[in-house]
């Protein structure tokens, strides 16, 4: 008869260590195209004894009996393997549908292309009509996988709700977050409405010069990578400075990542590459991965400044930290906080002055096109975050099958038309969109200290480095909260981000 390991709390802290340093770099080949299809199904066969109903229950009695300052590091230890008993019994379904994906091509112009080649390409073609044809083949084939990405929502709700005794998707996600998603959702919805003036001008303005006269009243999605790619400034910020610049950028700030090991970058060009920039941080701060698909254009530099920004944050976390305290998380606001405040630097005028030899009304005219963009993503995440809640409030009637209000909701926040289909690849998982909009609240907030701290020129001062290197030190333990009051701010104070997204 076999009997089932029950690990104290180090012990499965070490071993946990182990199991997502393995499930890190078996993502990160794939996502980078190194490996065509996904193994972590493997991986956690290979760790399934950490991920058992036993083991979950003696963590749950740890942190119900531990002192009061251990009951967080247990409670994320605790959180962190009812996420496994539900991915354990997922990863097959999961690696099904990634290969699916990874397989998945489409024929432009006589040209097979896979599924992710296509995403990357609209980011690089100059003519609208070229756009919205291939950007229609995208969705199409996207939505071919809509069942399966239903059934696997599906599946995943049912084990939550099980594993978790709350069957109230958003109740779970706020206990986790520890926050209110509706207050949330209410203070962001105002500051977008704040806003709203200064982004249609700017709308108007970056739509006719991006997307030319040719372009509809309400373009499709399939014209957003080019607008965040900034195409038509292309000649400016070439694919092949990208490295430079940015290296140059945060030396300024007082990180030589060249001189840091444990940060590895993969910047190379593969046709399986996911184009989204990413940080996979295997195991902090020894083994950090940061990851581009550089294109040309000004997205590639805000997309390796923000992933620095993750990047020195994992690669700068107290290694005398418990495991737990360098990598896990009770979400992603924290980490988004940094990410953003170093593409903050990418609006700063004088940045486009000093790197690219512009003139300050030149340098000034493009730093709004960075507003721009940070406008319309910003909209664009509260009206996602708007769509989920509605969403999940739901699930337990709709089990996913309707589209609801999305194409609705982001449609009159951006101005561009989005397609009912993409309601459920559009989706992050665990709200994360909450995340990257708190993450806008406290980057703001953060902006604000810098300037008082350090001077209008914190986006090149040393002092800003000593400022966020105290802070990386910290690792995943603070929250986004606990960080607004360290910075004599309320955590749903929006001033500063409506002052920032009202500078057009």
């Amino acid at each position: 008869m076999s009997t089932t390991t029950v690990r104290t709390a180090s012990d499965y802290e070490s071993r946990l260590q182990q199991y997502y340093y393995e499930r890190a770099e078996e993502a990160r080949a794939v996502r980078v195209g190194e490996k065509e299809i996904s193994e972590q199904a493997a991986i956690v066969a290979r760790y399934r004894d950490l991920f058992t109903r036993p083991q979950l229950d003696a963590l749950a009695h740890a942190e119900q009996t531990a002192a009061d300052d251990d009951r967080e590091r247990l409670y994320r230890l605790h959180k962190t393997c009812e996420a496994g008993v539900i991915s354990a019994e997922l990863a097959e379904q999961e690696d099904a549908l990634e290969n699916a994906i990874l397989g998945a091509s489409v024929t432009f112009r006589g040209e097979e292309m896979p599924l992710r080649s296509a995403q990357a390409r609209l980011a690089v073609l100059d003519a609208y009509g070229d756009r919205e044809e291939l950007g229609e083949l995208e969705r199409t084939e996207s939505a071919r996988f809509n069942p399966d990405r239903r059934t696997l929502l599906e599946a995943r709700e049912q084990l939550e709700a099980d594993v978790s005794g709350d069957p109230d998707p958003v109740a779970r996600n706020e206990e986790e977050k520890g926050i209110s998603l509706r207050g949330l959702e209410r203070v962001l919805v105002a500051a977008s409405d704040a806003t709203t003036e200064p982004w249609q001008r700017l709308r108007d303005t970056w739509f006719d010069r991006l997307l030319g006269p040719e372009r509809e009243a309400l373009p499709s999605n399939a014209h957003v990578h080019y607008l965040r790619r900034l195409s038509p400034l292309e000649s400016t910020y070439t694919k092949e400075r990208a490295v430079e610049v940015c290296l140059a950028t945060t030396l300024a700030l007082g990180f030589d990542m060249t001189a840091i090991p444990n940060i590895r970058l993969d910047l190379e060009d593969r046709p399986q590459k996911n184009p989204r920039a990413c940080v996979i941080p295997s195991n902090p701060p020894e083994v950090v991965h940061l990851i581009t698909r550089a294109q040309g254009g000004l997205s590639d530099y805000q997309a390796f400044m923000h992933e620095a920004g993750h990047a020195l944050h994992y690669a700068g976390v107290d290694p005398r930290l418990p495991y737990t305290f360098r990598s896990i998380s009770r979400d992603h606001a924290l980490t988004e906080i940094y990410s953003y405040i170093f593409e903050a630097v990418t609006r700063e005028p004088g940045w486009h002055a000093l790197h690219f030899g512009l003139s300050d009304a030149q340098a000034q005219e493009n730093a709004q096109a960075t507003l721009f963009l940070e406008a319309l993503l910003y909209r664009r995440y509260t009206a996602k975050l708007r769509y989920e809640l509605g969403f999940w409030s739901a699930f337990a009637e709709e089990h996913g099958s309707s589209e609801r209000d999305y194409p609705t909701l982001l449609t009159e926040a951006t101005g561009i038309r989005y397609d009912r289909r993409n309601y459920l690849a559009d989706m992050d998982s665990g709200f994360y969109s909450a995340d990257y909009l708190r993450a806008w609240i406290r980057s703001a907030q953060l902006r604000i200290y810098l300037q008082r701290e350090v001077g209008d020129g914190w986006w090149h001062n040393e002092r800003t480095g000593e400022i966020l290197r105290e802070l990386f030190l910290e690792g995943t333990r603070p929250t986004s909260e606990e960080l607004a009051a360290r910075i004599g701010f309320e955590p749903l104070d929006t001033a500063p981000l409506v002052e920032d997204l009202s500078a057009a």
